[in-house]
């Protein structure tokens, strides 16, 4: 009897043999939900909530997050898979395909009498030799064509092809339009916006700004060319004081005067701006745009209407670092000195109303480093696997960016890992070598998945990649839509180097862990209660 079970009573355990069951039964059943969504070839799944509101997604990360897993075991492999996620943005569904695989291959040798820590050791021996290959296949490119066959690869296993081919070059010139040389990227400062008509094929990308809110009177412009553009964090309304406060007065004449002062502390503000505008504008065509985070009252928008100057209250703080990355300028948090050197230009300022929504579009900006990508589409579904789409495929150009260096990927990694450990293994001593050949095995599950899932014959596919392999420096993959082995550099199939790298790191650690799992026991104070 398991010692737990003097101490806890209620405690469940499996042990030993059971243990290593149940979590390898665990990983290869969450391999059967995602092996089918690898790939260009991939399936979708439909998630329906306990609502009826439903997701359609082949996006690995989506569907672990959204699924409801109670397995233990299968929980712990899909939070690390989404954590692989969280820190590269791609490499989920391979990450659970690989654990599986792993403690399928490893189960094959225990099952035979091989120690679950001598099959462990040997994983971590093919683990140290897998990450030299990687290296000695990745390849230095950051060019932007580079960039485009990175972001075509990765988007292509989320959306349908032709989705896929006119979000590479909006999220491409999207990441290169914030770059700046020497600073991190900032992902934030592309706002992805979306619009509920049209078709996906609309979605395009614009050098500027889309804001969800448009200008609050009916007398306002809907659109200027050649504007300038105030952005200011000003309260341009009247404001009760903050301590409990009262006017006495004599006569109705005093109680005038006492409103007129309260109204002039707002006037003069906006008055600055008119001020400013007729400077600057004059006589000409030329627009005027205030964009303020606080609040503009009724009688601060009649005034500037009157001028024909446009102003959008309320802007979200994201928006207000954004337009000045955008136009230039500088935000202002007072007018009392207020220059023209202070505000930003756009070319076209615009306002788009959609049903009771509102946008405002800035555009035609001179050099913006900070852009809006605006997905279209006629229904939600289409919109939310877009933007999941989105997110990967900017995650992929940074990842290319900083890694400064990409790897072939149509299954040549995997090849290539699988041929570089047959040779290694002989150098191996002891039981570990069956470990490194389980580990070899593993790596083919994802060609092999690839095959199935372009309709192919799994083995064969296999056979040809395998005899066609020359060595790291002409590594082989897999054409989907004949079957045949190709080059994926010739190809322009590349993969990330630090998602690959991840994934080795991650998979091997959280297999290595669950191998030597001998006893599970669920003995938590909750199972004491009742």
């Amino acid at each position: 009897m398991a010692a737990i079970k003097q101490l806890n009573p209620k405690a469940e355990v499996a042990r030993a043999a059971q243990a290593l069951d149940l979590n390898i039964s665990a990983a290869m059943g969450l391999q059967d939900v995602l092996r089918t969504n690898l790939g260009p070839k991939g399936t979708m799944k439909m998630l329906v909530g306990g609502a009826g509101d439903i997701k359609i997604t082949k996006d690995g990360n989506v569907l672990l997050h959204e699924m409801q897993i109670q397995h233990p075991t299968a929980s712990l492999i899909a939070r690390v898979a989404t954590a692989q996620d969280d820190i590269t943005g791609d490499g989920t569904t391979s990450n659970v395909l690989i654990i599986g695989e792993l403690l399928k291959q490893a189960n094959v040798y225990i099952s035979d009498g091989l120690h679950p820590r001598v099959a462990a050791e040997g994983f971590d021996l093919a683990k140290k030799k897998a990450l030299k290959v990687l290296d000695a296949m990745s390849v230095k490119k950051c060019e932007r064509d580079d960039l485009i066959n990175v972001a075509r690869t990765s988007l292509r296993t989320k959306v349908k092809n032709t989705v896929a081919d006119l979000l590479t070059e909006i999220i491409v010139d999207a990441v290169l339009a914030i770059k700046k040389e020497g600073e991190p990227l900032d992902l934030h400062m592309v706002e992805i916006m979306s619009m509920e008509h049209k078709t996906e094929m609309d979605t395009k990308l614009i050098k500027g700004l889309v804001m969800d809110h448009g200008a609050r009177h009916p007398d306002m412009p809907k659109k200027v060319t050649d504007a300038f553009i105030l952005t200011c964090n000003v309260s341009l309304e009247y404001e009760k004081s903050e301590v409990n406060s009262g006017f006495f007065y004599k006569s109705a004449d005093e109680r005038e005067k006492l409103v007129k002062a309260e109204r002039a502390f707002c006037d003069d503000k906006v008055q600055q701006i008119i001020d400013l505008k007729r400077e600057l504008v004059g006589d000409s065509d030329k627009g005027f745009v205030v964009v303020n985070q606080k609040g503009v009252d009724p009688n601060s928008l009649d005034a500037l209407a009157r001028e024909g100057i446009v102003a959008l209250r309320r802007a979200k703080r994201r928006n207000m670092e954004r337009i000045v990355l955008a136009c230039g300028g500088t935000a202002v948090n007072c007018f009392d000195e207020l220059k023209p050197e202070q505000l930003g230009h756009a070319g076209l300022f615009y306002e788009h109303v959609l049903g009771d929504d509102k946008f405002s579009f800035i555009e035609e900006c001179d050099n913006p480093q900070s852009v809006t990508i605006l997905i279209k589409g006629p229904n939600k579904h289409t919109i939310t696997q877009i933007k999941d789409a989105v997110r990967d495929g900017l995650r992929a150009v940074k990842n290319a960016i900083e890694d400064q260096m990409v790897v072939p990927g149509a299954g040549a990694f995997e090849i290539a890992i699988y041929q570089a450990l047959q040779e290694y293994k002989n150098e191996v001593r002891g039981k570990q070598r069956l470990g490194v050949q389980a580990y070899a095995d593993a790596m083919l599950i994802i060609p092999k998945c690839l095959a199935q899932n372009g309709g192919h014959d799994a083995q064969e596919c296999l056979v040809k990649m395998l005899q066609e392999y020359k060595g790291v420096d002409k590594c082989v993959g897999l054409d989907l839509e004949t079957g045949e082995a190709m080059y994926p550099a010739e190809a322009g199939i590349w993969d990330n180097y630090c998602v690959k790298k991840q994934l080795l790191n991650s998979a091997t650690v959280i297999s290595s862990n669950l191998l030597i799992v001998d006893e599970v026991m669920r003995a938590g104070m909750s199972s004491l209660k009742g």
